[in-house]
């Protein structure tokens, strides 16, 4: 079974997000982000973060827009005008568009592959139902886990 790590940076130092993918033997990040040119953690913007991966985890980063919500859903949710459960229909019928298995394929994770977002936790997160969706759309169960 393929091991698939998820991370977010909000409430964490730039020590502890680093040495948690170090630990974790995670050799590329993919971004999730929609927007990851954001100034909450200076280290995560996309202008600085795959330096600081190569640099201090020789590290790979791409970014992955397929798996980002749209702006609209994102905006919805931060701006509390839909629940999560509605969060989560929404996204499974963006997924379902976009068909992202198609672009995707369980062989891009055969490197130690980490998921990024902003949220601290993936309970209430997309890079939790990216890789769910995933899993299911390839018939390929995924060990996630959650840093």
């Amino acid at each position: 079974m393929t091991t698939v790590y998820t991370i977010g940076f909000t409430r964490r130092t730039a020590e502890d997000f680093f040495e948690t993918l170090r630990r974790a033997g995670v050799k590329r990040l993919l971004d999730v982000r929609l927007r990851n040119t954001s100034q909450m953690a200076i280290f995560a913007r996309r202008q600085d973060l795959p330096y600081f991966l190569r640099e201090l985890n020789g590290m790979d980063y791409e970014h992955q827009p397929l798996l980002s919500p749209t702006p609209e859903l994102l905006d919805d949710w931060r701006g509390k005008r839909i629940t999560w459960q509605q969060y989560e229909r929404v996204y499974a019928d963006i997924m379902a568009r976009r068909r992202p298995e198609l672009t995707i394929a369980p062989a891009d994770f055969s490197v130690p592959t980490v998921l990024l977002c902003a949220e601290p936790t993936a309970e209430q997160c997309h890079r939790r139902l990216a890789l769910e969706h995933l899993a299911r759309a390839w018939n390929h169960p995924l060990n996630i886990v959650h840093l």
